[in-house]
């Protein structure tokens, strides 16, 4: 069983590595990996020497050259369960580079944060991944089970190439009995699970004609524009959910307008409508003959593809000759895991312990890698930062909240994989 030694040998541990940790996260996040384009050879090639520089296990599994994972594994000294640390590092791109105060890729450490591109979304919850697995690999011979890190590319494109692809691939060596994740969540949070996604491409032709000739062809921007207020209809549709699982959403709702903005709470369990793209028309004096829609539909847990996708088959139907077609390489159906699994109380009384308040049980609005392990039965969770500037212009992490998320992280895993149930250590 862990003892109350290994949770004050991991606190030194970090507190006597703080100067290193806001360096390695300030050097992480310096080194650009955008995707698109998605190349993460530098930045991986720099945390395989790190690791090595650890003395840890460390390898790179890739089905793309440009898209390497960074995975690793080791076994504790006794029998128990199997824990997989997942993180991504390949982040947004910088947009406009004008709109930021400091330079995108500049890993700032300045003001009390750690700035730049993708330190909130993923590089702080993947540091933290990161060096758990370096403080756990000291105390291995104290630990049962198995411990196994995942440093992917590919999840902001959706994760076919990354934790898709190594748990498709690699099965029982990546897949394990549970998965903790750090992507941003707000340190009030820990989400079980996050709505699903459907992306939609809709086109409609039609001869087109003159501006001047109204008669002589159906307008198809005028036909996709009705239609679009149609696709926004899809927001009213009821929503049915498990009980326990609503109450758990519904429990979480104040803490999810304080970290994501008010507003967050009133469309979680709601069905929300983007369209992203609407492309049409040649000249101002030609009516157009071509209009092509873009659409990102998120699904409330309790939802499925199947059910959405025959909605909107039916709205599509009143508008000919609009034709449908789904993108199913960046869509994923709406995942749960159970609200009452150990990790979670393990996550929440880690948090309340170190002197945090503790975190209520969430659905997150966008998407993650979890997706991946929960379609394949692996209870998943994530607890991480604040999204400050996620997506936007001065991205920015605060320095405790990095610093807690690690903590977070190493003593919520040290407890999982303790010889006997967490709950007698903590």
């Amino acid at each position: 069983m862990a003892t109350a030694s290994v949770k004050q040998r991991i606190l030194s541990w970090i507190e006597e590595d703080r100067d290193e940790l806001l360096a390695f996260l300030s050097k992480f996040v310096s080194i650009p990996t955008p995707n698109p384009p998605g190349d993460t050879r530098e930045c991986a090639d720099w945390l395989v020497a790190r690791l090595k520089q650890k003395g840890v296990p460390v390898e790179v599994r890739s089905a793309k050259e440009h898209l390497p994972n960074v995975v690793g594994s080791f076994e504790g000294g006794k029998a128990g369960r199997h824990l997989v640390l997942n993180g991504h590092i390949d982040v947004f791109p910088e947009g406009a580079r004008e709109s930021w105060s400091r330079a995108p890729w500049s890993g700032a450490i300045e003001d009390g944060r750690v700035h730049g591109r993708g330190v909130a979304d993923m590089k702080c919850g993947t540091a933290a991944s990161i060096w758990t697995y370096i403080y756990l690999h000291r105390l291995r011979e104290e630990l049962g089970g198995r411990l196994t890190l995942t440093c992917v590319s590919d999840e902001e494109t959706g994760g076919t190439w990354g934790a898709k692809w190594l748990i498709e691939e690699f099965g029982e060596e990546f897949r394990g009995d549970c998965m903790l994740n750090g992507e941003p969540s707000v340190p009030s949070m820990v989400r079980f699970g996050e709505k699903g996604t459907l992306r939609i491409v809709v086109e409609v032709d039609t001869p087109g004609a003159h501006a001047a000739y109204t008669h002589a062809s159906p307008n198809a921007i005028k036909i996709a524009s009705d239609l679009i207020q149609d696709i926004y209809t899809l927001e009213q549709l009821p929503v049915e959910q498990e009980q326990s699982v609503r109450a758990a959403i519904e429990a979480g709702f104040a803490a999810i307008d304080n970290g994501v903005g008010k507003g967050a709470s009133g469309i979680l369990n709601k069905v929300t409508v983007s369209v992203g793209v609407v492309q049409g028309g040649v000249k101002i004096n030609m009516l157009p003959g071509h209009c092509r829609l873009e659409c990102d539909i998120r699904l409330p847990i309790g939802m499925t593809h199947a059910f959405m996708l025959a909605e909107v088959e039916k709205r599509i139907a009143r508008h000919p000759p609009a034709r449908l077609t789904p993108v199913w390489t960046h869509s994923c159906e709406p995942t749960v895991s159970p609200p009452e699994h150990e990790m979670l109380a393990i996550l929440k009384g880690t948090v309340s312990e170190l002197g945090w308040p503790e975190p209520v049980s969430a659905v997150s609005l966008g998407a993650t890698d979890c997706k991946h392990w929960r379609q394949n039965g692996v209870p998943s969770y994530v607890y991480g930062c604040s999204p400050t500037g996620m997506a936007k212009p001065n991205e920015y992490v605060e320095i405790e909240e990095f610093l807690h998320v690690v903590r977070t992280h190493a003593l919520a895993a040290a407890a999982y994989l303790s010889a006997d149930h967490a709950r007698d250590w903590t």
